[in-house]
């Protein structure tokens, strides 16, 4: 994998780069689709490419070992292959959904004894365990096996998470590079930065990481209940710390103004499950604000969708109709708003880049998290 930076801002630490992967080239910054069992809910690939515009999409460790299972997407020739997206893609290592199933899951030195929320059957994960799980899966980007502690987290218990974190990370890294991709090319691990909201955890986290020179980097455990602004302060800090030449990888962040305001701390790299989770419940993204489409006011507005929309469905479709469906609960509906909702995303990230390049991102930023902040 190579990164290299083309534009910084000015005004802010955001900087426009690009990601060279064996599946195709990332402009960043960039927002990943959540396509969490393989699929990015609602959402055909061919709309995700021609429409969306996504240049990569996640998958999920856990769920993709659970269902449909190692031995299908091997048989597959990888997930690329099982699911048909030949652009590039990323894979969670299966620690937030450990971290998830706190009633369900016992941790150790060796690793996470879990029940699977699908039968109850049992099963466990170690540091080396998923490395290899990842290798089958066969993502461009792979990530550490972390944990991810909770919000609010005791500082003892945070540090003691943090230290068993380095440790597997350790393990990770030496399993990694004991064995080699299975469909003919290359992996990139990224360690992942944890040590909840606590500053001196945090840069004790991230010296650790950068030590380490992997491909890239990730920032995990924000994003789970803590304030906005600790999450901003935690951001910036392991930011001024990681390498300036690899990517940054902000897991699970966020809202349209989350994604804008890290974006001006130096972040590269996004995913979260909102633009899905909140189109299937009739919540819209716009760039002056949020819609929420159930509401009475949007019955008779025959309006196109989002007159400043990027997506088909934006001129195609009325609000009124996607109303309709959504009431209905139709699968068109969620179909429709889980598009925009995407489209959304990817222009929201790609006219970030371009502000960047043109030398006016603080400005834009400022704007638009205005803007974007109000109820419609």
């Amino acid at each position: 994998m190579q990164f290299t930076i083309s534009n910084t801002d000015l005004k802010s630490k955001a900087r426009a780069g690009n990601i060279i992967t064996a599946h195709g080239n990332i402009q960043t910054p960039i927002f990943m689709p959540v396509g969490t069992a393989g699929t990015v809910k609602a959402v055909h690939q061919q709309e995700l490419k021609n429409d969306i515009k996504a240049q990569i999409i996640l998958g999920n460790t856990y769920h993709l070992y659970l269902r449909p299972g190692l031995d299908v997407i091997e048989k597959a020739g990888g997930l690329h292959k099982f699911n048909g997206w030949d652009k590039p893609l990323l894979t969670d290592s299966g620690g937030y959904q450990v971290y998830s199933l706190s009633n369900q899951r016992k941790l150790s030195e060796e690793g996470a004894k879990f029940t699977s929320h699908i039968d109850g059957s049992k099963h466990f994960f170690s540091p080396e365990g998923v490395m290899d799980i990842q290798r089958t899966i066969g993502a461009d980007i792979i990530m550490a096996f972390d944990e991810c502690t909770p919000y609010p987290c005791e500082f003892n218990y945070a540090k003691k998470s943090l230290d068993m974190t380095h440790r597997w990370l350790k393990r990770c890294i030496v399993r990694f590079d004991q064995t080699e991709g299975k469909y003919g090319f290359p992996q990139s691990l990224f360690p992942i930065v944890q040590g909840s909201v606590y500053p001196d955890l945090r840069k004790k986290s991230a010296a650790f990481v950068a030590e380490l020179n992997c491909e890239g980097n990730a920032i995990g455990g924000l994003s789970v209940g803590e304030p906005a602004e600790d999450m901003y302060a935690m951001t910036e800090l392991v930011c001024d710390i990681l390498p300036i030449d690899k990517p940054r990888y902000l897991m699970g962040v966020g809202t349209p103004i989350n994604i804008l305001e890290c974006i001006a701390l130096g972040i590269d790299m996004f995913d979260c499950v909102l633009p899905t989770r909140n189109a299937r419940h009739g919540l819209l993204y716009t760039q002056n604000g949020v819609i929420n489409i159930k509401n009475e006011k949007w019955k008779m507005d025959f309006s196109p969708l989002d007159e400043n929309g990027t997506s088909y469905v934006d001129k195609e479709y009325s609000k009124a109709y996607l109303r309709h469906l959504v009431h209905s609960q139709e699968l068109l509906g969620a179909q429709i708003a889980s598009i925009h909702n995407l489209a959304f995303y990817l222009w929201l990230v790609g006219e970030a880049r371009n502000q960047i390049i043109a030398g006016t991102f603080r400005e834009w930023k400022d704007k638009m998290v205005k803007q974007m902040n109000c109820r419609l």
